[in-house]
């Protein structure tokens, strides 16, 4: 008996590989080793990015919170714990937003922030 390989399954599954690799430079889009390699390289890259992602949009947050507190004449620390003390529960996403686009609303968050006591440390 011949032996089977199977071709419309793995002609399948090349097709599907080379349409991923479409875009990429040189071998990597259309030789078949290669294109596996870049492909499954590509992935972990796709995964550890969507968590990189993350902290990147964290960070920018972070860095908009505290110029428009420095604006007010706080610091960024001293902002979040008054927010605290003062049980306003609002996140960074929210405080960047409202930093950017509603400057009145900010203000009026830090009076609030301004209103609370100064933690001794």
């Amino acid at each position: 008996m011949p032996r089977s390989r199977n071709a419309p399954a793995s002609r399948r599954a090349k097709k599907k590989l080379f349409k991923r690799t479409k875009g990429f430079r040189g071998g990597r889009r259309n030789l078949y080793r290669t294109a596996t390699e870049t492909a499954m390289r590509a992935d972990a890259y796709a995964y550890r990015d969507r968590r990189v992602r993350k902290r990147d949009f964290r960070r920018l947050w972070i860095i908009r919170i505290n110029a428009a507190c420095r604006q007010r004449g706080l610091n960024y620390s001293r902002f979040i714990a008054g927010l605290k003390a003062a049980g306003i529960q609002t996140d960074r996403k929210m405080l960047a937003d409202m930093a950017v686009n509603d400057p009145q609303a900010f203000d009026r968050l830090a009076e609030a922030v301004s209103a609370q006591p100064v933690a001794s440390e």
